[in-house]
């Protein structure tokens, strides 16, 4: 499968339309970087593992900074062990000193500490790289993933620093206490979250049922954009928010304008959603290794 440049002014169009990539990096040349501040998913399917996978299938070189280590499967999170915060500290100074990057990602943070760290560490060394927070506070299998203390800190010290949030309807429901049933409540929820400080909010729609569409709503604080794709009929959905949110940091490493990055990482979603696969005894994961072209 050839790689193509998605073309700027992509922001809008249906994620039914055909996927166009990234651009590949020449043999030898070095890539874009992006990092990554989340958590590990023994099961693979979620956290830093899809991270690094859609990176990889996106010609991105990923770059990781360790928060927590989960123990969990296809059948939930059984518990979770958090790395001492001046170690998450020290990640982030080490590869942004060293090897640098173009934009970077939060997944689980786990404690209101780690969020605290997290956003010193970006004040410190990284204020002007664009950052996509995807507030995570609980897995699909509804485990908890985020102390309730953390729900503040995450609103006061992490989203004035994010260029993107991109929660999904429940962590909506958590942060802003708005119940998401219709495209009115959808557009208050992005205004309520954008008052927190971020440049722009994304309020997905994929957990907006029973609909044929699956539609994500985009706001800068003036104007508002709606994403819509096809909603994949499959419970083999594992991931799809961290994909969903490393793919628009990959395309903010190439300089795409926000609703362009945007407009991409829905398309590339959908597309990891129809190519999800089982796993184990739960629900499976979404899956890039579509991008092989086999």
């Amino acid at each position: 499968m050839i790689a193509r440049a998605a073309e700027p002014g992509d922001a809008g169009r249906r994620s039914s339309s055909p996927v166009t990539y990234l651009p590949l990096p020449r043999s030898g040349a070095t890539p874009p970087r992006v990092l990554t501040i989340a958590g590990s998913d023994s099961g693979g399917g979620a956290g830093l593992q899809a991270d690094i996978r859609t990176c990889t299938l996106l010609g991105v070189h990923a770059l990781c900074a360790v928060t927590a280590v989960t123990v969990q499967n296809s059948l939930g999170v059984k518990g979770f062990h958090l790395v001492p915060e001046q170690v998450i500290a020290a990640q982030v100074e080490v590869v942004t000193h060293d090897i640098g990057f173009q934009a970077a990602k939060t997944g689980m943070l786990a404690s209101p500490e780690i969020i605290a760290v997290v956003a010193s560490a970006w004040r410190d060394h990284s204020p002007d790289v664009p950052l996509v927070v995807d507030p995570v506070c609980a897995s699909m299998h509804g485990d908890p993933l985020l102390e309730p203390s953390g729900l503040e800190t995450l609103r006061a010290e992490l989203f004035p620093l994010a260029t993107l949030v991109t929660p999904n309807l429940h962590e909506v429901r958590l942060l802003v206490g708005i119940d998401v049933v219709d495209t009115d409540t959808q557009r208050e929820a992005a205004r309520a979250l954008h008052a927190l400080g971020a440049q722009w909010v994304l309020v997905k729609g994929g957990h907006l049922r029973p609909s044929a569409s699956s539609t994500d709503l985009l706001f800068d604080g003036s104007e508002f954009r709606e994403f819509d794709s096809p909603r994949i009929d499959t419970s083999h959905d594992h991931g799809a928010g961290d994909t969903l949110s490393v793919a628009v940091a990959c395309a903010l490493a190439h300089g795409y304008p926000v609703p362009d990055a945007v407009a991409f990482g829905k398309r590339w979603v959908t597309e990891c959603l129809r190519a999800a696969y089982p796993l184990g005894h739960g629900h499976g994961p979404v899956s890039p290794l579509f991008r092989l072209g086999r």
